[in-house]
């Protein structure tokens, strides 16, 4: 009796992870739209122009912020997939949900950057980075409980762990909103730079 077809569809996991990187370097690229050069016609002086880049501060910090983020999320992406020995249909689609995810970042992004002094800016993109975390620990769980892992790859409670703290970090930072909307912002930027720097900083990495 031949194999159905849910038994056979997916299980690339090279052609997943090309799809991710595709996806993840498009998100990547579109964030720096958000930077538009001053128009020629509206600047008269080197004080309009130095008011004009100063404009655009928030979308630099935003933009700066979720390259971190996705870069943080590729990293996590990627050691995860390196650590399958295969993949299944359920294995892709949790996956094609998180690039989904990574492709709502320039539209969060470009929010934030246009409303960073509101709230609900501030609740929208964390939702991305929750949307995120909950697709790429699905993923996880879903790779243990089917035994996809490799016999040698590091413990995929590490991984889920990393992320079940992150997204616990992220969930504080969001809730500072309703306190300061730039106390928020700069603990969720904080927080990107912990995840980027932890591997050189021991205490940090453990989080």
């Amino acid at each position: 009796m031949g194999k159905l077809y849910n038994e056979v569809a997916g299980r690339d996991l090279n052609r997943l992870a090309a799809l991710s990187d595709g996806i993840f370097a498009f998100a990547m690229t579109l964030l720096v739209l958000n930077l538009r050069v001053p128009a020629f016609a509206e600047i008269h002086s080197e004080s309009e122009l130095g008011h004009a880049l100063l404009a655009l501060a928030p979308h630099l910090l935003t933009c700066v912020m979720t390259f971190l983020t996705l870069g943080i999320f590729w990293v996590g992406q990627q050691t995860q997939l390196s650590a399958l020995r295969d993949a299944d249909r359920d294995v892709a689609w949790l996956h094609i949900g998180f690039m989904f995810a990574v492709v709502l970042e320039p539209f969060s992004t470009a929010l934030l950057s246009e409303f960073i002094t509101f709230r609900l800016a501030i609740l929208i993109y964390w939702a991305n980075i929750v949307f995120l975390g909950l697709m790429l620990y699905l993923g996880s769980r879903h790779a243990v409980r089917a035994g996809l892992r490799k016999e040698n790859a590091p413990a995929y409670d590490l991984l889920q762990r990393r992320i079940v703290s992150a997204q616990a970090l992220y969930a504080i930072a969001a809730a500072l909103c309703f306190v300061n909307t730039w106390v928020s912002i700069a603990l969720t930027f904080a927080i990107q730079l912990n995840y980027v720097f932890a591997p050189r900083i021991s205490w940090l990495y453990r989080l």
